[in-house]
């Protein structure tokens, strides 16, 4: 008698790019993630193996599609920049994000978020960033063996990995780039370039008035030397000698 042997079957497993869940809860949170995103694409923008990401879900092992975060905003060195529905971290050279950032919202409990923590700590998350808008806190931690450590004094505290700083003033957070460049809003990012237009555009209508004014001017003596050579031709048609005048 001849035994079948039947093909296993190969479930395909699926890793769900969304969750139903809004990005944000409100306007606040949602602000703060941008401009945090946002300014770190900006920071990083010539460098081609800085990945950067926000409220993307991020998968640290393969076949388990229930073990994942969508952090509010990741950094990932060693990755390239693209477009991703997901990080499949097995697909990315088996990188995690080595910087994430979360806004807390009304609506964050305290159970959801030492679930992160764990989470962050346990695969492999370098630098943890929680900043309360509304009660304008921020809290750091960073990882140390296989586990976190809080950074004491965030006020003044500069990034390992980012090389930005944090600086709490009484009413919000600031952060500064490695360039002197504070982090701003879109709407302020928007104005400033606004505002370089215009003074671009002074710059420009001065010189083309001085450029107005030195051809005015140089008419003018034009217009000078031919009414001199004028009066010197009148001159030497009476006989006088101009050499000695």
């Amino acid at each position: 008698m001849v035994q079948q042997v039947t093909p296993e079957t190969t479930i395909e497993v699926i890793y769900p790019e969304r969750d139903g869940q809004p990005m944000a809860d409100n306007t606040e949170q949602f602000a703060w993630i941008v401009k945090i995103k946002e300014n770190l694409e900006i920071l990083f923008a010539l460098q081609p193996d800085v990945f950067i990401a926000g409220d993307l879900f991020w998968y640290p092992v393969q076949g388990n599609p229930n073990i994942k975060q969508a952090p509010d905003t990741m950094v990932v060195f060693g990755r390239p920049k693209g477009k991703r529905s997901s990080y499949l971290q097995w697909n990315e050279e088996n990188i995690p994000p080595q910087v994430v950032f979360e806004i807390l919202s009304p609506g964050n409990t305290l159970k959801e978020m030492t679930k992160k923590l764990q989470f962050y700590q346990r695969y492999g998350v370098e630098e943890y960033y929680i900043y309360d808008p509304d009660k304008n806190d921020l809290n750091g931690l960073l990882s140390s063996g296989d586990s976190f450590e809080v950074i004491e004094e965030m006020n003044g505290w500069v990034s390992p990995r980012l090389g930005i700083r944090f600086t709490l003033t009484p009413d919000t957070l600031e952060i500064v780039s490695p360039t002197g460049q504070k982090f701003l809003s879109p709407l302020e990012i928007d104005q400033l370039r606004q505002q370089e237009r215009q003074r671009a555009e002074g710059e420009r209508q001065a010189k083309e008035a001085a450029l107005q004014e030195l051809k005015a001017a140089s008419q003018e003596l034009e217009k000078e030397r031919d009414r001199y050579q004028e009066l010197l031709a009148k001159l030497r048609e009476k006989g006088i000698d101009t050499d000695n005048l």
